[in-house]
Order: structure tokens, then sequence, then C-alpha cells
């Protein structure tokens, strides 16, 4: 067989002589391995350091890498500002709780106190006939007036 010419089909993979260690590798499997070292070879990464191509991937791959980047910041800022917003939230919920409660002891109070207010007003009325000072020089406004102490004298009458 003569140098660049074809085998022939009927020939077997380990009976050509010229292919040497290449003679029981699979056509596949060969290409595979061509392409691999293709792939590495020297000659490969300088064939595309002066394409155009490349460079735009990389303005493309910056610009998705700062896309990435801001993503992830604002991730985080927002997840801290969903906590600000919680604890605010929490915050703003016990004191009114607490404001309630103290609200509620204040009418609380405010009921005691009346009712101290009108028991001292009945005191006050009742002692008053007994009173050696004048009661016509101290009025009670109409107001203050018990009128508990209003039927029992009109019912005396």
């Amino acid at each position: 067989m003569m140098p660049g010419q074809i085998p022939e089909p009927s020939l077997a993979p380990g009976s050509l002589p010229c292919l040497g260690p290449l003679a029981g590798i699979s056509a596949t499997t060969l290409t595979d391995q061509l392409k691999l070292a293709a792939m590495f070879s020297p000659l490969h990464f300088l064939g595309r350091l002066g394409k155009r191509p490349l460079a735009i991937k990389t303005e493309m791959d910056e610009d998705e890498e700062r896309r990435k980047r801001r993503r992830e910041k604002n991730k985080v800022a927002a997840a801290r500002c969903r906590n600000k917003k919680k604890e605010r939230t929490d915050f703003l919920q016990r004191e009114s709780e607490r404001l309630e409660m103290v609200n509620s002891d204040l009418k609380a109070q405010i009921e005691e106190l009346r009712l101290e207010r009108q028991q001292l007003m009945v005191m006050l009325n009742l002692h008053r006939p007994t009173c050696i000072v004048r009661t016509d020089s101290v009025k009670t406004p109409e107001s203050e007036a018990n009128p508990l102490l209003e039927q029992l004298s009109q019912e005396s009458k």
C-alpha cells in the first residue's frame, strides 16, 4: 500500500502496518482524542486571543458578574430591611399592649376617684346641717349637689 492511498475496507485494523500503534484504535476514539489534543494545544489559545467575540464575551461576563454582585447586595439589603421592619412591628405591638394596660389602669383609677369624690360629697352634705360655719356663705355648686340628700330633705318636709 502506498502513502496517501485509502485502504480497502476488507482489511482489519491490526493488519495495517503503516499506522503503527494507532492501528487498534477505533476511528471515533481517534477523532475524539485528536479534538482534545487540538483544544489543549498552544495554537488553539493563540488563535482565540486576537478575535473580537472573545472581548465581547468578557464584557458580557463582566456585566453578568456586576449584575450578580448587585443582586446579591440587594438581597442582603432586602433581608436587613425585612428584619428591621419586623423588629419595629414587634416593638410597636409590645408598646401598644403596654399602653392598653396603662390605659385600663388609669380608667380604673378614675372610677375609684369618682366613687371617693361622691362619698366625700355625701359626707360633706351630711355634715353641713351640724357645721358651725354658716352654710349660707358657702354654696355648693349645683353640679356637685348630691341628689340623694336632696331627695332625703324633700321627704322630711
